[in-house]
């Protein structure tokens, strides 16, 4: 349930409110929003929850929360949330840009793909350095040695780190390096995973499973949030349908939809989501369109010879010319498209 303060309410009213959440034997998740605080309830229903609520001092309302995705919801927070950390943010009037290679496979290609697409515009770099794989015989990443290059890029250029944690146990090691913490879609509904990225203070980026329906989608979501870390984006990266044209079919009609349902940003990752890359800077620009809040792009220096997905990878010039398209879709919409080139 949700429990409405007064526009007026004090810092002790809704401190009593909390306890008397606690007492209840349920969990108080204070949101302050521009014209009032709310408490978000959540936990097994309570005989006359509502109405021991209802008379604390401050509160105006106690309303259900319909949605099964409690933190999540628009029900609790109707503003959109941002999410930024260091050079990147997501939500608003921002578009967050995430781009750089699928794997780390050197310092000097990790390096060099930092410069590239902070010069595009870029305000975040991606790269693996744990790689989930379908074959144990491909590459599986670098590990702590790759997550200690891409820390060197980010001393070298300012960008933000976004990297995949793949297991409960490298938690701790991935966020001592990285900057933003992404859940790959394998790992959407691992929920020891998300339970321990919901305890670490760093931004989550969770992608949708190829088979997840919307609600499970934000089902995973609202473990992160329900762990305490409120600095969820999710991301669309296409599901598996009959079609065999691209690798996943990405359907963008998420985006509004999910803005619709959820007060969280979304990202859209047309490299994966078309598996072409002749076709992610048209996907690209349509998710601007859509009013995804960030873009995830795979650009490597040199695609044809990448340890992994060089074929949906952009090299560095297909990715300045991305972001020029994009740049123009996001003006129109009176939006800023990552940052200003160098």
């Amino acid at each position: 349930m949700i429990v409405v303060m007064e526009p007026e309410s004090t810092q002790a009213q809704v401190d009593a409110a909390v306890k008397k959440v606690g007492e209840l034997g349920l969990r108080a998740n204070v949101i302050v929003g521009t014209e009032r605080t709310v408490i978000a309830v959540v936990g097994e229903e309570r005989e006359h929850a509502k109405e021991v609520l209802e008379v604390c001092e401050g509160v105006a309302t106690v309303m259900p929360i319909l949605a099964p995705y409690k933190m999540a919801s628009r029900e609790v927070r109707p503003e959109p949330t941002t999410v930024s950390c260091g050079s990147f943010a997501a939500g608003g009037s921002q578009i967050g840009v995430i781009a750089g290679p699928c794997s780390v496979e050197s310092e000097e290609q990790i390096i060099a793909s930092a410069r590239a697409v902070k010069a595009a515009g870029a305000t975040a770099l991606r790269g693996g350095a744990f790689k989930p794989r379908t074959s144990p015989y491909s590459f599986q990443g670098l590990k702590e040695t790759g997550l200690k290059m891409l820390a060197a890029a980010r001393e070298e250029t300012g960008l933000a780190i976004v990297t995949e944690v793949v297991s409960t146990e490298d938690v701790e090691l991935v966020a001592k390096y990285s900057d933003v913490l992404q859940v790959g879609a394998r790992n959407m509904q691992n929920y020891r995973l998300l339970e321990a990225v919901g305890g670490v203070d760093r931004p989550v980026l969770l992608k949708r499973g190829p088979s997840a329906t919307m609600d499970e989608f934000l089902l995973a979501a609202e473990y992160i949030l329900n762990g305490g870390n409120q600095r969820v984006m999710l991301c669309e990266r296409g599901i598996r349908t009959f079609e065999a044209h691209t690798r996943f079919t990405l359907p963008l009609a998420s985006v509004p939809y999910l803005h619709r349902k959820t007060h969280l940003p979304v990202i859209v990752d047309p490299s994966h989501g078309t598996g072409h890359t002749y076709l992610v800077t048209d996907m690209a620009a349509a998710s601007v369109a859509a009013g995804a809040d960030g873009l995830i792009i795979e650009v490597h220096p040199d695609p044809q010879n990448a340890a992994s997905d060089g074929y949906q990878s952009l090299d560095f010039a297909a990715f300045a010319l991305l972001m020029e398209k994009c740049r123009k879709v996001a003006c129109a919409l009176d939006r800023k498209l990552g940052c200003d080139p160098s």
